[in-house]
């Protein structure tokens, strides 16, 4: 089997907005925060803005994982057809043989040659590890290269980076072992997987803690979007944390040393593709 892997990335998606614009649209949703108990506080007189209290500003960068592969298996098999004729034939000749017909069929043996090919392309939440399609709206965004040194420097900067909890390796395995399935051939001629992209995207997001009669609530601002809602969390125990590098140190080669069923690992050939570090 040959696996070609692409480089593992690091990019941060553009933000499109400041803190101050993000704040001004996160207070329009204050009171949807506190759910039914402020709604109802508004029946009877509406919440004044001097009860409502800010408590906390959040700009972070929230990681998630982009994870793509092509199977290809190119490969031979035998196969008898019956060829249905009509009622009067008794005999056909292809070739020079003669075939008898028999049951208003003759029967004809060839060799099929197949190619299949199947691509998966998944995105994760990288702090729960579950597949989330709505992230791949994500990636017709602009986004920069990026990686653990510049992260860095962000954080320095007041920005909270969150760092992945779930592991590429085990992710990008997910992905490679759904993308492989059982043939039926008589002989293997290609065998490939190709892993495109192993990219954690860093999207930015900003969190305001508001308090209000003695509760706290949380309103998000989406830095891509512009979307404000109401509810989610806040990444303050990371403030000034570096992010450690070690999350995307040979990923594919740990995924595809370890999950590949009936294959020992020297029977693998795994290689650095350029062109799949390209592709999409």
């Amino acid at each position: 089997m040959q696996v070609e892997l692409a480089e593992e990335r690091v990019l941060v998606l553009k933000d499109r907005f400041s803190m101050d614009h993000a704040e001004g649209r996160a207070w329009t949703k204050r009171t949807e925060a506190f759910g039914t108990l402020a709604r109802l506080s508004g029946l009877l007189s509406r919440p004044k803005d001097e009860e409502f209290e800010t408590i906390y500003r959040e700009r972070r960068l929230q990681p998630f994982w982009r994870i793509g592969c092509t199977a290809r298996m190119i490969y031979e098999r035998s196969r008898d057809y019956r060829v249905p004729v009509d009622a009067n034939v008794e005999a056909v000749e292809i070739a020079g043989e003669t075939r008898r017909v028999s049951g208003g069929a003759f029967g004809i043996t060839g060799v099929e040659h197949c190619r299949d090919e199947i691509h998966r392309e998944v995105c994760f939440d990288a702090i729960r590890g579950t597949p989330d399609a709505a992230l791949a709206s994500y990636l017709k965004h602009e986004a920069e290269p990026s990686d653990p040194e510049k992260l860095a420097a962000i954080s320095g900067d007041g920005t909270v980076v969150v760092p992945p909890e779930a592991k590429a390796s085990g992710l990008v395995r997910e992905v490679l072992a759904g993308s492989i399935t059982k043939i039926d051939a008589d002989k293997v001629l290609e065998e490939t997987l190709s892993l495109h992209h192993v990219d954690l995207y860093y999207r930015p997001v900003y969190a305001f803690r508001y308090r209000w009669k003695d509760k706290e609530a949380v309103v998000e601002f989406d830095g891509v979007t512009g979307e404000a809602q109401p509810g989610g969390q806040t990444f303050e125990q990371f403030i000034g944390k570096r992010v450690d590098a070690a999350f995307l140190i040979n990923a594919g080669v740990e995924a595809a040393g370890l999950f590949i069923p009936g294959a020992r690992l020297a029977e693998i050939v795994i290689s650095r593709s350029i062109a799949a570090s390209k592709a999409g």
